[in-house]
């Protein structure tokens, strides 16, 4: 059912996400196409702040800082996941696996050296994290006031 808080969450991780996606810009080597890069990771996290956040809203403040950990971590996952997979693909359609399982180990691969660089950059998990609690506040306070 959608509510006040489902909305407000599903804006304020889709601005994280975009803060996010920005800081990290500068961290891909020279030349890196990034494509829509940035407005895939804000879709990801609108969904996550309206389908996570946005059904953990009203449980309390103590509960939103959680809650909104939470929320980055589904958000950083999901981008990781949904990059990492589409980077596969586009490798497998240059050949370049020998097969199945060697496509899906390099996936997790991806996942790993990817999640690394966004682990490692000081800048990005600050926005990320603090965000994600920021944001956690807000929709706490908005499902309190409009219940």
């Amino acid at each position: 059912m959608p509510t006040a808080a489902k909305l407000v969450a599903a804006l304020l991780f889709a601005a994280v996400a975009w803060f996010t996606s920005d800081a990290l810009v500068p961290l891909f080597p020279e030349g890196t196409p990034l494509g829509k890069f940035a407005y895939v990771n804000t879709g990801i996290g609108a969904l996550a702040g309206w389908f996570v956040m946005g059904r953990l809203a009203g449980e309390g403040y103590g509960v939103a800082v959680a809650s909104g950990v939470r929320t980055s971590v589904v958000l950083a996952f999901y981008a990781l996941l949904f990059h990492s997979v589409y980077e596969m693909l586009r490798m497998a359609t240059r050949l370049r696996f020998d097969g199945i399982m060697d496509a899906l180990t390099g996936t997790v691969a991806l996942m790993g050296k990817n999640g690394l660089m966004l682990v490692t950059a000081p800048v990005a998990m600050g926005i990320l994290v603090g965000g994600g609690i920021v944001a956690a506040f807000v929709v706490e306070f908005i499902s309190h006031r409009w219940n």
